[in-house]
């Protein structure tokens, strides 16, 4: 059917071509015709032979595959640049397990650029984001069921400033004025700097890493939402999940015989703000039918005015 409806957008351009002005005037945007030079004329004949076909649908795909279509107008091809913030939810996956509850942090922004394409150059549902954040991760120990609360260093709680560039799959479903997303990928980070909480802690490592610490970070990203879509302006709601593969310390800092291990972990819900920097086209199935209907029916009314005599019996 697609096919079909850029034959029939294709028709309503030669036409135009040809020297009927008010066909020309009622193009979509985005559609343009090349200049009246003799080797781009269409002939009557070939021409009305084209237009009597009233049924666009009656038309084989053997003959359809034989045209030489250029779609100029790209469906949900387009890119957005967006400012979003969040707050999170922290913890550690330690090993061995420490008792833990999760802290909460309330920073969480960044950039984040989108680029919409179509998988296989058919199927409009995805595209890519990437972007830069600063946040926070951290964790915070809690007294266990006999009263002892787990201490790291002496701090029974942290939180690190850190910074990440995500790269993620963005899938998303569009539908009246709004869109599902889901998102999955990866991310680099750098620690930045840390603050330990606790009666405990030394001085001189309170708000600084030990020679121990690992500050680079990587890991998995995802998550899913919806969004509100104001041409050209997107409002989205995220709820993203974040986790570590970058211990925060060197394995055998502990012990050269036995391991340990601490990935954070991140739950953060966002809203962002996203401006198209591209036309957004072709936005659900709906409105392509709906093009489709009124691009048949410019081409039913010109054929209606084309004289008798160019008609091909």
């Amino acid at each position: 059917m697609f096919r079909k409806f850029l034959y029939s957008v294709l028709s309503a351009a030669a036409l135009a071509a040809v020297g009927m002005p008010q066909a020309k005037a009622q193009l979509p945007d985005g559609l343009s015709v090349e200049e009246d030079t003799p080797e781009n004329q269409v002939s009557p004949d070939t021409l009305s032979l084209d237009l009597e076909v009233t049924d666009i649908d009656s038309l084989s795909d053997e003959y359809l595959d034989s045209l030489d279509l250029t779609r100029d107008i790209p469906i949900n091809d387009y890119t957005m640049i967006g400012f979003q913030y969040g707050m999170g939810l922290s913890q550690v996956s330690w090993n061995p397990t420490m008792q833990q509850k999760f802290r909460f942090v309330p920073v969480n922004f960044g950039f984040l650029y989108t680029r919409y394409g179509k998988m296989f150059g058919y199927m409009p549902y995805f595209g890519i984001q990437a972007g830069i954040f600063y946040g926070q991760e951290g964790y915070q120990f809690e007294e266990d069921e006999e009263g002892y609360t787990p201490s790291l260093e002496g701090a029974t709680g942290a939180v690190m400033q850190v910074v990440e560039v995500p790269v993620m799959a963005h899938c998303h479903f569009d539908f009246w004025k709004m869109k599902l997303m889901v998102n999955i990928g990866l991310f680099g980070g750098y620690r930045l700097s840390i603050n330990r909480f606790g009666e405990n802690v030394a001085d001189n490592i309170r708000n600084s890493f030990l020679d121990t610490d690992l500050r680079f970070d990587y890991g998995i990203k995802g998550g899913a939402g919806f969004a509100f879509i104001f041409d050209p302006i997107e409002i989205h709601f995220t709820a993203m999940y974040k986790h570590s593969m970058g211990s925060l310390y060197k394995p055998n800092y502990y012990s050269q015989y036995y391991y340990r291990y601490a990935y954070p972990t991140n739950f953060v819900f966002s809203v962002g703000v996203h401006f198209q920097l591209t036309k957004r086209v072709g936005k659900t199935k709906h409105a392509l039918r709906q093009e489709a209907k009124e691009h048949l029916g410019l081409i039913r009314s010109i054929q209606s005015n084309i004289p008798a005599e160019n008609s091909v019996e």
